[in-house]
């Protein structure tokens, strides 16, 4: 399956943008010339998840227990095209079934391991797959047997442990099985090996299909914002199943050399344990983990990580006092990464951005003719804002507008979805992201020049999030953030509700924090004014929530609970 034109795929490959690297290529390469180096290792207490000893296999272990899951893939009859669905946690096996469908040109799509009978029957409906693969249970949720009530007849399922195994041994058979297959079924980089799926925050989830030079494209970002090396250890604690640790962890690890250590669920102190004792150079975090190390120097200072060079952390706003507080009192660095399924990729380093409120927000405008931004992945991408009512491009800093993204990293569109909204005419993808062009306080090189054009973006939020207040706009996000701090809280977002004469007024959701008092609509309204937030801005509602709804990846699905506010109007009437 290719989704690129045969025009983006010439003109990327005559630009050196794309090329022929396959994941399984980049594991064979590293299986010949570094067959020793650890490739992945499973968690130490993967016992207790799913009752299985954890795995810790090379370069060449990994190789050939990828080669023997393939051989396996074959004989049940599943072959080149074919899409299967996978759905397992953080464990070895996840990486043995990408590396799996890469060597057999099969299309993997991987699930979250909280998806249920609704997620799961809506990937089926959209992928038709061959094959299922899963494992009986992890950590009480019974995959196998939910797989059993609601996979469709058509699709085997293919349980590790019984259907299928894992075997780390190299077997000269299965080598040659594997080297006639490929040879009359071919896989070329611009094949699509993965079907991801967007987080959900907006509706539906929706498949995105990526190909090998997509992904390394995106890998290629990952490694110049951390700077990979060969032998560097990572530590993946979110789940392997999208952008965050596809393009994060397991293309860069293939591209580079690298060792992928598994967790999952998350668990702050195995976390730390890992940390050290595996020698972690590399790891992404959630925001709120981050800032529960920050305000406990005593946890950190019990152990050594002497071996970690930065972490990352993204997909929320990260808080500027714990950037300094890790970079200052830690000695990491914090990196700001924003990147979607879609192909966004946007970093921000201490090389960009020294100042922890600039790193903690902005992102450099790479792909928009920033000289300062001279990389190889200014280079692959193109990037620009545009006014969200009129399409014009925008070029004055202090303005709003939608981000749009385009370049090496970028998809092709949903499947089986009408893309004509999702492309604008020369090209673009609409991101559906809000940000304000910005000036930081200096250039790439820390020297200040105010001949420079706004270099940085700063997101403000999401198109289809935006609250419309009697024709005034209002991001959510933009509340969220001031709300982080909110007494007797333990979570808080906005949403809108309808509104007969405004069209949409604004509901605050909050979580009260245990033993303590809920929040009045007045606190709140007094909390946000004493941070001098415009009066039009503040929530005019408030419902309390034992939960507030979010994605597999932590992010509040906000259209859930603006449908759960309205559901509450209508019973009250």
């Amino acid at each position: 399956m290719i989704t690129s034109s045969a025009q983006r795929i010439a003109d990327y490959r005559e630009r050196g943008w794309w090329g022929d690297l396959s994941l399984h290529g980049m594991l064979r390469q590293h299986a010949q010339q570094h067959p020793d180096l650890l490739a992945v290792a499973d968690q130490p207490n993967r016992e207790d998840l799913t009752g299985d000893a954890p795995y810790r296999l090379s370069f060449a272990e990994l190789n050939h227990a990828s080669d023997n899951l393939a051989s396996q893939l074959l004989q049940a009859g599943i072959k080149s095209g074919d899409a299967i669905l996978v759905q397992l946690p953080n464990i070895a096996e996840l990486v043995m079934a990408y590396l799996a469908a890469s060597k057999l040109g099969v299309i993997i799509s991987p699930a979250a391991v909280q998806y249920g009978a609704h997620e799961l029957q809506h990937i089926c409906t959209t992928i038709n797959p061959s094959a299922m693969l899963t494992i009986e249970q992890f950590n009480g949720l019974p995959l196998a047997a939910n797989a059993r009530q609601h996979l469709p007849e058509t699709a085997q399922l293919l349980v590790f442990g019984s259907e299928i195994s894992v075997d780390a041994t190299s077997y000269s058979e299965v080598q040659e099985q594997l080297a006639d297959y490929e040879a009359s079924h071919p896989v070329s980089a611009d094949d699509i090996l993965t079907i991801c799926w967007t987080s959900g925050t907006t509706g539906t989830p929706k498949g995105v299909p990526r190909s090998h030079n997509m992904w390394f494209a995106t890998s290629r970002c990952c490694v110049e914002a951390a700077d990979y090396k060969l032998g560097d250890r990572f530590l993946n604690i979110f789940p392997m199943v999208n952008m965050g640790s596809v393009g994060a962890f397991l293309y860069p690890s293939m591209l580079v050399g690298c060792s992928i250590i598994l967790h999952h669920p998350l668990d702050p102190g195995l976390f730390l344990t890992q940390l050290q004792e595996e020698k972690i150079t590399f790891t992404v975090a959630p925001p709120a983990v981050l800032n529960q190390l920050a305000k406990n120097e005593a946890m950190w200072n019990q152990f050594n990580f002497s071996e970690l060079r930065s972490i990352g952390s993204g997909s929320a706003p990260l808080a500027p006092w714990m950037i300094e507080t890790f970079g200052q009192k830690y000695g990491v660095e914090v990196i700001n990464f924003y990147g979607s399924n879609e192909g966004i990729s946007l970093f921000c380093t201490p090389q960009h951005a020294a100042d922890a409120t600039e790193r903690a927000t902005m992102f450099p405008r790479v792909g928009a003719g920033i000289e300062a931004w001279d990389s190889e992945v200014n280079a692959i991408v193109r990037s620009k804002v545009v006014d969200v009512d009129t399409g014009e491009e925008i070029t004055e800093a202090g303005k709003v507008g939608e981000l749009l993204f385009d370049g090496a990293t970028v998809f092709d569109g949903y499947l089986g979805t009408d893309n004509a909204e999702v492309f604008t005419e020369d090209g673009f993808f609409r991101t559906g992201d809000l940000v304000e062009l910005c000036a930081g306080n200096g250039t790439a090189d820390g020297a200040k020049d105010s001949a420079v054009p706004p270099n940085f973006y700063r997101i403000a939020g999401r198109c289809k999030d935006i609250i419309n207040r009697g024709g005034m706009k209002i991001s959510p996000m933009e509340i969220d953030i001031l709300l982080e701090g909110l007494p007797n809280s333990a979570e808080v977002a906005v949403c809108a509700y309808a509104d007969e004469r405004l069209g949409e007024k604004i509901c605050a959701c909050v979580v009260v924090a245990p033993d303590t008092e809920p929040p009045s609509l007045e606190l709140i309204a007094e909390y946000l004014s004493g941070q001098g937030i415009a009066k039009f801005k503040l929530p005019e509602r408030l419902e309390l929530f034992t939960a507030l709804p979010r994605n597999p990846l932590g992010k509040v699905q906000r259209f859930l609970l603006q449908d759960a506010v309205e559901q509450r109007i209508k019973e009250i009437g």
